[in-house]
């Protein structure tokens, strides 16, 4: 068994599984859909190849809300123009997004040599991955490890990943979403993100069963000189 854990975070994330024509919505946390997506750019897959992209369906997957984000409704008013350059019509489009969020997403499969195909996309993307939308890239830390572990046991050992002001008024046990036949005796609810097709013709997905579940975790507070410290956007560049 090999997993990959990954940290999704930044000012803004958006997830959606259920946008339609001028209004783009967002789910609360990120769908398996979309980091399929992720993983098929990495790995320089194109929307059409149906069959290699839902083989990637087959990985066992679950994220963790660290950081729960506020919504965010961004307001766009849009024009058409007609072939003589003329304005045809105007009308407005909502777009919607998550604030300050932080999602830590494990992915993993008993074949561990197909996992490690996954890590090398994901550290060297052939098309570049981002965040629901081509306008919110990966942040640069966003591969945190790999494990031997199940997904959920990866999810579980993982420490806490939220601002300290995050942490100050929240609880440290976090729900998580995970496949639902990793935990089979949890009850079940249906999400559309199982990907049948990325064609921009032909794009369908069909209803995956998902199961919460409740973590607890540690917090990374305390450094080893004994001093709390804050999370610093600018440290994976190094110097």
């Amino acid at each position: 068994m090999k997993t990959l854990l990954l940290k999704f975070s930044g000012p803004l994330q958006s997830w959606g599984t259920s946008s339609h024509f001028e209004t783009r919505e967002t789910d609360r946390y990120p769908s398996k859909s979309a980091v399929i997506g992720m993983v098929a750019a990495s790995l320089g897959y194109r929307r059409h190849e149906d069959k290699k992209i839902q083989e990637l369906n087959a990985l066992d997957f679950g994220v963790r809300i660290d950081q729960a984000g506020e919504s965010l409704r961004d307001y766009h008013i849009a024009k058409k123009y007609k072939n003589n350059g003329e304005i045809n019509r105007t009308y407005v489009t909502d777009r919607y997004y998550l604030e300050d969020a932080i999602f830590i997403v494990a992915i993993g499969h008993e074949d561990e040599q197909f996992v490690e195909k996954i890590e090398q996309g994901l550290k060297n993307p052939y098309f570049q991955p981002f965040m629901g939308r081509k306008s919110l890239p990966l942040p640069v830390d966003f591969f945190i490890k790999s494990s031997k572990e199940s997904v959920i046991e990866s999810l579980s050992q993982l420490s806490w990943k939220a601002a300290k002001w995050y942490k100050k008024r929240s609880s440290n046990q976090l729900t998580a979403y995970v496949d639902s036949d990793l935990v089979s005796e949890e009850p079940m609810q249906m999400r559309q993100d199982r990907v049948r097709s990325f064609s921009q013709k032909n794009r369908s997905f069909r209803f995956r069963g998902e199961a919460k579940i409740k973590i607890d975790v540690k917090s990374e507070m305390v450094e080893k000189d004994g001093f709390a410290r804050e999370h610093d956007a600018f440290d994976a560049l190094g110097g």
